[in-house]
């Protein structure tokens, strides 16, 4: 933004030096009279002064510019987020527990450890979408986030910091062995976990389906075996 400061005039200054200069060199200062006359003078030449310019002239200054702050950009998420604080939280951690995983993954060379955390992640995924759609089961993921995801993490940052280690020694050697027959124990308890989020669903389709093949049977339209197993039970 501009703004305006005043240009100082230097002329009326001038030709009032002048006047004292001049008066002093060519005629006397003896008397009262001289000063005043002198003063006088002086008065006249400095009026002429403000008066030959005119208005005062005025200079656009720019004002130094302030520091733009950057706006600080939203995180920008891969899922969007629902508004369920509970649930958010849980998109939190999927995408830290996520990107975490991708990088223990380029780090540890082992080819078994890498599909496994491969599979970690695609499980975690899976979780997180289905419950996302049904938001009633997010207590029943609740420790699988609070606890064994973040202590799977855990197990193997230690795996990743004594393999980078480079030596072979019985206590990183026992340590990196504990947490491979781990992992095997882990995956099996985390598709354990997605699988028990579709008993509801499970019991409900195979409701229908009994349900149906009933009817079927009454009405005639199921084939022999069915419509005998229907009758005996």
């Amino acid at each position: 933004m501009a703004k305006k400061e005043r240009k100082k005039r230097v002329l009326p200054l001038y030709l009032t030096a002048a006047t004292w200069l001049g008066w002093s060199i060519f005629l006397p200062l003896y008397k009262v009279s001289d000063y005043l006359i002198l003063s006088a003078i002086s008065g006249i030449m400095l009026l002429l002064g403000y008066a030959g310019k005119g208005k005062e002239k005025t200079e656009q200054l720019e004002a130094p510019a302030e520091t733009e702050k950057k706006e600080e950009k939203p995180a920008e998420h891969k899922r969007p987020r629902t508004g369920d604080a509970a649930i958010d939280k849980m998109l939190d951690d999927e995408e830290m527990a996520i990107a975490e995983m991708k990088r223990l993954n380029d780090a540890i060379p082992d080819e078994k450890l890498s599909t496994q955390i491969e599979h970690l992640e695609d499980v975690t995924s899976k979780i997180v979408s289905y419950v996302v759609e049904h938001p009633s089961k997010k207590s029943q993921v609740r420790r699988f986030f609070n606890y064994y995801l973040p202590t799977t993490l855990k197990l193997l940052n230690a795996y990743d910091r004594m393999d980078e280690a480079g030596i072979s020694g019985i206590n990183i050697d026992g340590t990196k062995g504990k947490v491979e027959n781990m992992m095997d124990k882990a995956l099996d308890a985390f598709d354990r976990q997605l699988d028990a989020l579709y008993s509801d669903e499970a019991m409900d389709i195979s409701s229908d389906i009994s349900v149906m093949e009933s009817l079927l049977a009454q009405e005639g339209l199921a084939g022999e075996d069915e419509i005998v197993k229907n009758q005996m039970t």
